[in-house]
């Protein structure tokens, strides 16, 4: 395809482009303009195909295919309501898939959203990533913190493995961190708060603030009391995932949070220096 019907192209789907609530998105009877559809039925038929797709990539269709009513004029002064359908990026590219690629239209539209629809899903995975490793920074916090707690109250780095291992056993189903790190494929040398989704890192860290703030509250002291009072926390903060229908030690390892870590810096020294990612 030419570079000026690219650019023109270009400049006439951006045009198009409406925004609510900082969601973009466009008109269906818009789309049908930009992808050469004369019969708005015949373009019906396409957007079906692209629901049964949005559907099957396990996506919500309600979330990508809106219903909506606008007034058009037919004459001077006269307007009459007809239907609409305000559409996601994300919809667009379906339904573009789901198109003659012959027009030239529809093969611009096809890599013009596939594109777009890539950017998002970066930006949503570097934001999911960012969520892992501040939860993960939050834990490292709370758990020196306990650590200091306890210290001073008698118990040694031993007590306090033994502390912790206890309170992983009770968010885990009465998995060892030892028997969890097997069932994860983790190596035992490392961390398993390392290899754990947000959710998991979050619980761990909220059953270990409540822990902090209970030795203080009540004056813990010595290993026993708050073994007891750790192993009560986790398993309270188990109880409410459960009851949302989620069970830590079911869930599968995510990639390990250092590598994750050295990415994220190798991206930012790539951003400063002005280099393209490859």
């Amino acid at each position: 395809m030419e570079k000026e019907i690219v650019t023109r192209l270009t400049k006439t789907f951006e045009d198009y482009a409406q925004n609510a609530d900082g969601v973009e998105f466009w008109y269906a009877r818009d789309l049908q303009k930009l992808l050469d559809y004369n019969d708005w039925r015949n373009f019906l038929k396409v957007i079906d195909k692209a629901k049964i797709a949005c559907e099957k990539s396990g996506q919500q269709v309600k979330d990508h295919f809106v219903g909506a009513n606008k007034m058009v004029k037919i004459g001077s002064e006269t307007e009459r309501k007809i239907e609409d359908i305000m559409l996601t990026r994300y919809a667009c590219y379906l339904i573009a898939q789901n198109g003659d690629p012959r027009k030239e239209q529809i093969a611009f539209a096809q890599s013009y959203f596939a594109v777009q629809t890539r950017k998002q899903e970066l930006i949503e995975e570097r934001i999911a990533l960012i969520e892992r490793m501040n939860a993960r920074q939050k834990l490292v916090a709370s758990e020196t913190e306990l650590s200091k707690l306890i210290y001073e109250r008698g118990v040694d780095d031993e007590g306090f493995a033994r502390i912790r291992s206890k309170g992983d056993e009770a968010l885990f189903g009465g998995h060892s961190t030892s028997a969890m790190k097997s069932k994860l494929s983790i190596p035992q040398n490392k961390p398993i708060a390392d290899f754990l989704p947000t959710v998991t890192i979050t619980a761990k860290n909220l059953a270990t603030e409540i822990t902090n703030f209970n030795v203080r509250k009540d004056n813990l002291n010595g290993e026993n009391p708050i073994t007891k009072e750790h192993v009560r926390n986790n398993t309270d903060v188990r109880k409410l995932l459960v009851k949302r229908g989620i069970k830590p030690e079911e869930l599968p390892p995510e990639t390990d949070i250092k590598k994750l870590e050295r990415k994220v810096k190798s991206d930012e020294k790539r951003i400063a220096s002005g280099r393209k990612e490859k």
